[in-house]
């Protein structure tokens, strides 16, 4: 089934002798193919012909109803268009074509793609290789009518292998996998998400460091176009916290990557002022502000250093840099940021050795709480 990457434009093309014009229909909806058509969106075109060809595109229609989130649980959903066109030949309307199905994501192609980028891969990420912290899982994102398994492995034994099944219902199209337990980042996540008391004390610190509690090293994923080998890397970092920022990847599914290095926040400020009157009968108060801020609001940033990556992370990077949605996970919270440089060059190993990316974010909202 063809997909729509509604980032990309996405273009509809009928050609016919003496074509006057065509009338679309197009359904734009979720729930279970097919099924749920008619309770969705219903959008009703038509467009003159030009030496016999009609085209138009419909990308800006569907792009509406994916909405794009994150609050620490991977989750995703596509929507299904249908649609259908009835050619008006001489001036004279044709019976209408049976509709046909598309699936549309919140992904996009590059130029050299072309028109129509598809991204038809089990796999739902362009980087093999994933780095991680030792003591957090890995999530993965795969098409589920195209994979048939994911199975997890470490030091060449396996762990468990996760069946995935072809599904009608649009919530199901993308499926995310991981080694982790409910969902959950750390082994104080997974004691609390239990109900249980985490009590960190130098014992507990020495057992994380001795072992890994997600471990994974090779992860399998097949799927009816191949098999995808993912190479997992765990890094024990014991100087700085590590930061996880996930975006909104070219697949229109949601991708983590890793900042294990130093972090610095800075808070930049912005003011309201006025100068106003401080005379009362004929004298002033002299610690009374005559210049005084009317409003004033704060908006911090963070740089991050992702420490030492492979050079096929490079294609990560990109995407996260043309990401609209970006979160970042502080203090078991998700919060949402804006990566604030426009520009990003590319390293490689001939070049720069090894390979450190330095990423400047701001918190997409103020400071204090100004919500009305």
């Amino acid at each position: 089934m063809s997909k729509i990457n509604t980032r990309s434009p996405y273009y509809i093309t009928i050609t016919s002798s003496k074509l006057s014009s065509v009338n679309f229909d197009i359904w734009i909806y979720t729930g279970t193919k097919i099924t749920d058509r008619t309770s969705g969106n219903l959008f009703r075109l038509s467009s003159t012909a030009i030496a016999n060809t009609v085209t138009v595109e419909i990308s800006e229609l569907v792009s509406d109803y994916i909405l794009s989130s994150f609050n620490g649980v991977y989750d995703s959903e596509i929507v299904w268009v249908d649609y259908r066109s009835q050619s008006v030949i001489s001036g004279t309307a044709q019976a209408y074509t049976t509709f046909t199905t598309l699936k549309g994501f919140n992904g996009y192609g590059f130029f050299d793609q072309g028109a129509n980028p598809q991204n038809l891969e089990s796999l739902l990420q362009s980087n093999t290789t994933i780095l991680k912290p030792d003591d957090s899982p890995v999530v993965l994102a795969v098409d589920s009518s195209i994979t048939t398994s994911v199975a997890f492995y470490a030091n060449n034994e396996q762990l468990y292998t996760q069946l995935i099944s072809p599904s009608f219902i649009a919530k199901q199209q993308i499926k995310y996998v991981s080694n982790s337990v409910n969902g959950v980042d750390t082994f104080e996540e997974r004691v609390l998400s239990f109900n249980g008391t985490f009590e960190n004390n130098l014992c507990i610190q020495e057992f994380l460091d001795d072992f890994t509690i997600f471990p994974v090293d090779t992860i399998y994923i097949n799927g009816t176009n191949g098999v995808d080998i993912i190479k997992v890397e765990n890094i024990q970092e014991c100087k700085y916290q590590p930061y996880k920022l996930t975006f909104i990847n070219k697949f229109g599914v949601l991708q983590s990557i890793w900042f294990f290095k130093r972090t610095n926040e800075t808070l930049t400020t912005k003011k309201e002022d006025f100068k106003r009157n401080i005379v009362v009968n004929g004298s002033y108060d002299t610690s009374r502000h005559q210049q005084k801020v009317l409003t004033k609001n704060g908006n911090e940033k963070l740089t991050l250093n992702t420490g030492y990556y492979p050079e096929s992370y490079n294609d990560v990077f990109k995407q996260m840099q043309l990401s609209e949605d970006n979160w970042i996970e502080i203090n078991n919270k998700t919060l949402p940021i804006n990566v604030s440089g426009s520009s990003l060059a590319f390293k490689t190993q001939l070049n720069d050795k090894l390979i450190n990316y330095t990423v400047e974010i701001e918190f997409a909202y103020d400071t204090i709480n100004n919500i009305r």
